[in-house]
């Protein structure tokens, strides 16, 4: 997207006529201009040049932001990825400067000269036209009687107040000679009728003073209307410098964005630390941050530790431990430690960078629910004129003063205002993307702004959105001592390769204690360890380890692995059997190990559920959201899990490339039915579309986010730029996934209000501008209160959608419940057949090439050991274009496979192989 600054716009109007003349423009494929900002964002091949000269002959001005080689110094725009400089990225610093210093509000202080030097004219003006007559003040001697040079100085002082407001004169009649008028023409217009009328009927005056006619020059004086066309310019004047300051303020998110680009960097070159612009580090460079200083690009930690404060990009308030190996981020602040770190990214490629870039892009855009407003625009003007002259004519032909007929006609000019309409969605998407990007949450458009909020069904990917995408030890259950337990495990699983056993060693090795667990108690359990010979270490089928300690001169066998390998080399009592099937119901792996025959206890493994996930969920629920997650886990783990959780809906077995069709069938099938409690599939009402919110990391779930309505990549880190997501979430919190729905739903409903507001105010006050009012109510409206009126509209609603500054996104306190029909779809339903009794399972989630005629083949695998085996077996053997369904057990060690095409042995055994399993058969 080219990226334009446009100049001379002054409302709404105005914004629809550079957006019609652009978009004809040849190669243009979409544009979207902003009032706002006074940009504009231009999708397509469109030469640029041919861009400026259309929104020239409009009757604006146009020219390129500081953007990639369009203004011919070779530097790059705010587009990331493609730095050829050799060293730094200066250009990028430069117009990053650039643009903030655009978004500097320029406007306000010109428009306060304006206003005190209009208010100082005015007030001398209302004390010749009105202070003698209505309170009663003294006129100089000169004045006395002397009513020409009264209205002389009244047309003097009111031509000075359109001279200092001469903009409004000069935008207004030169868009009329464009064939589009806009807002400046409405205030020009009715300000020059008062203005030229009054002249008129003064020259008329002279004449009745000169015949002696003194109740016929009092009559003129009555009709001078020279005050009401320098307060109409006052107060709009007024009401501008109002709007333009509350306009300055939506952009503050993006500007304290900008600033917080870091200025200099330490560097090491040569050996020696140099401090040096942060335009001259480039990607390779190494470089070293003191507390209290800001990390200057996105690099690695290759020396010390620190904790860092993100929340600048994140939102997080708690400083992130960070140590060698751990990636930073620029512009965070180093709070405690030296480190020192080797540069990845610099300048518009950093994540900062990127999200100033995505921030920037959504301002760009339009929601849709501003179309309305933007019909109404395009035509709003010249309507108001044809109102203001059917206005006068009518009322003249119902026999009333030409003054009294002007006054209706002038009022109906400048009560309206198109500004209100223009500004009621830009301010709003404005604000609350600021409000998003302070938290971490990032909307890439408009449009996935208004439509997050929409969603009625949130699809949850199981492994890092719900659960924390880590096995983590979760029970110990000794027979003898804790102790002796965790040694023997220490001694096996720290030889094995596999997850499960990772997490053991993990726990065992964490220098701060796990689980509130004691330090030095795993401090003794690992030097016990480390005196240890191991030796004749083998991973045995039937899912198991085994390997001989000597101890004292003994030779001891210790074994390890599921309950059907340890039930072969020992006996297990019933109460160790329940407690290992109760453990499994949970979603837990219980792991039991032996010494000499004799079981020593169990440990059981598992993805465990994020802290914030079931209060998340359940928020979600109490939105009227129906939550289904989504796990390439069997069954009965998954249910487990999904129950802990506290989702609606589990479908089990899905691998990621089939995530995509079942996004795609809740969209068919979730708005096309509802379905009762009871989940035997009877219909119980049609609903209308049900829009599916798809929440995962954005690299598997890829097709799934592209797929569904609203696609919310969580845990993004620095990797802000991913494509398939609507909104990218910088934590790898699903609380922010709701706050991104409750910020979303606000917006909306401020939109809806500016909105309402704009229209009700032009609805209600252009008719009694008209004097429409004056039969039945007695209302008689004066140009003064009119223009008042106008000025105060669209500040009305730039200071509503200030309010959104104020939203506690993460507070669930005022959430409402949006109507959902109480959507209950089961398994089948995602394959379009009749429900058997609601399973989840994976028989289920088959994709369209399962469907085919099917031939099927076992085959033996030795190694697996658990459901996390069986998952990884299942996506590699699945990837094989000739099988459609793999079914792996680590109980029985071998796995199902369903065909679509000639069986390739050799292809079955590299991946197996491949993954670390053998291969029998």
């Amino acid at each position: 997207m080219e990226h334009y600054v446009i100049t001379g716009m002054s409302c709404a109007a105005c914004q629809a006529r550079v957006e019609k003349a652009v978009s004809r423009v040849s190669g243009v494929e979409s544009c979207s201009v902003s009032l706002l900002t006074n940009s504009m964002g231009v999708d397509g091949n469109a030469d640029p040049e041919d861009v400026i000269k259309a929104v020239t002959d409009a009757g604006y001005g146009a020219k390129l932001k500081n953007s990639a080689g369009h203004e011919g110094n070779g530097e790059r725009g705010l587009t990331p990825g493609g730095n050829d400089k050799p060293r730094g990225d200066g250009g990028y610093y430069e117009r990053l400067r650039a643009d903030e210093e655009a978004l500097k509000d320029k406007v306000t202080p010109v428009l306060k000269k304006r206003l005190v030097s209009s208010l100082l004219f005015l007030l001398i003006l209302m004390y010749f036209s009105m202070g003698h007559m209505m309170f009663g003040m003294p006129l100089p001697p000169f004045f006395e009687g002397n009513h020409v040079a009264l209205g002389l100085i009244q047309l003097l002082l009111a031509a000075s107040v359109m001279i200092i407001n001469r903009d409004f004169f000069i935008s207004g009649f030169r868009s009329i000679s464009n064939k589009a008028p806009n807002m400046d023409s409405l205030i020009a217009l009715g300000s020059s009728a008062a203005f030229v009328y009054s002249t008129i009927t003064l020259f008329l005056m002279t004449k009745a003073v000169t015949e002696g006619n003194e109740d016929l020059v009092m009559s003129y004086m009555n009709e001078f209307y020279f005050e009401a066309a320098a307060m109409i310019l006052t107060i709009i004047t007024l009401g501008k410098m109002l709007e333009a300051r509350s306009k300055g303020k939506t952009t503050d998110a993006l500007k304290s964005l900008m600033r917080l680009a870091p200025k200099t960097a330490t560097i090491i070159r040569d050996g020696k630390e140099i401090t040096v612009s942060v335009e001259e580090v480039s990607t390779g460079d190494i470089f070293v941050v003191r507390p209290g200083e800001s990390i200057p690009a996105d690099g690695k930690v290759i020396e010390g530790s620190s904790a860092v404060n993100e929340s600048a990009l994140t939102g997080e308030s708690i400083p992130v431990d960070k140590a060698v190996g751990d990636e930073v981020s620029s512009a965070t602040i180093n709070q405690s430690g030296f480190i020192r770190c080797i540069a990845t990214r610099t300048g518009e490629d950093t994540t900062l960078s990127q999200i100033i870039q995505m921030v920037s892009d959504a301002a760009a855009t339009k929601a849709p629910v501003q179309k309305l407003a933007d019909k109404i625009s395009g035509i709003f003007v010249p309507a108001v004129i044809t109102i203001a002259v059917i206005t006068e004519i009518v009322w003249l032909v119902l026999g009333e003063s030409g003054g009294f007929a002007l006054a209706r006609g002038i009022c109906v000019l400048v009560v309206s205002c198109p500004c209100a309409l223009g500004l009621a969605t830009p301010v709003s998407i404005m604000v609350g993307n600021g409000v998003g990007a302070r938290n971490g949450i990032l909307f890439k458009t408009a449009e996935s702004l208004q439509e997050t909020g929409k969603a009625k069904i949130a699809a949850l990917d199981k492994t890092g959105t719900i659960t924390k995408g880590e096995p983590k030890v979760t029970d110990i259950i000794p027979l003898n001592t804790e102790e002796e337990l965790l040694r023997i495990a220490y001694l096996l699983e720290k030889k094995s390769e596999h997850p499960l056993a990772k997490a053991i060693v993990e726990y065992i090795e964490d220098p701060e204690g796990t689980e509130g667990e004691p330090s030095e108690r795993n401090r003794i359990i690992r030097e016990k360890a480390g005196d240890v010979e191991i030796s004749d270490f083998s991973v045995l089928s039937g899912n198991g380890l085994r390997a001989f300690i000597n101890e004292n001169g003994e030779k001891h066998e210790i074994n390890g692995g599921n309950l059907k390998y340890i039930s072969a080399v020992a006996d297990i009592d019933d109460s160790m059997m329940k407690k290992a099937e109760q453990l499994s119901e949970e979603g837990k792996t219980p792991m039991l190990f032996a010494s000499d025959g004799t079981v020593l206890g169990m440990i059981a493994v598992a993805d465990v559920i994020k802290d914030d996930s079931r209060r998340a969920i359940e928020e979600l629920k109490n939105m009227g959201i129906h939550v289904v997650m989504l796990t390439g886990d069997n069954e009965r783990t998954a249910n487990a899990i999904g129950k802990q959780a506290g989702v609606d809906e589990v479908i089990a077995s899905v691998l990621p490339d089939e995530k995509e069709a079942v996004i795609r069938r809740l969209k068919e099938q979730g708005g096309k039915r509802s379905f009762s409690d009871t989940g035997k599939g009877r219909f119980r009402k049609k609903t209308g579309g049900c829009r599916v919110m798809m929440i995962g990391d954005g690299i598997n779930d890829a097709p799934a986010l592209t797929r569904a309505d609203t696609g919310i990549a969580i845990g993004a880190g620095t990797d802000v730029a991913i494509d398939a997501a609507d909104v990218v979430l910088m934590k790898s919190s699903l609380s922010d996934a709701v706050s991104a729905v409750r910020l979303s739903r606000r917006t909306y409903r401020n939109i809806k209000e500016n909105l309402f507001w704009a229209l009700i105010y032009n609805t209600l006050l252009i008719p009694a501008a008209a004097g429409l009012y004056i039969k039945p109510f007695g209302i008689t409206m004066n140009p003064v209160l009119g223009a008042l009126a106008m000025s105060l509209s669209s500040f009305c609603v730039v200071s509503n959608a200030l309010r959104l500054n104020l939203l506690k996104i993460h507070y669930p306190a005022k959430d409402k419940r949006i109507r959902n029909h109480d959507i209950q779809m089961s398994g089948s339903i995602l394959r379009n057949e009749p429900d058997k009794g609601g399973s989840t399972g994976k028989e289920n989630n088959r994709t369209e090439k399962g469907e085919e005629k099917k031939m099927t083949k076992t085959v033996k695998i030795e190694g697996m050991m658990c459901e996390h085996c069986e998952a990884r077996v299942k996506k590699a053997l699945e990837k094989l274009d000739f099988i459609s369904e793999a079914e792996p057990s680590h109980e029985s060690g071998s796995a199902k496979l369903t065909l679509c095409g000639e069986y390739d042995e050799e292809k079955v055994r590299a991946v197996i192989e491949d993954n670390d399993y053998r291969y029998i058969g």
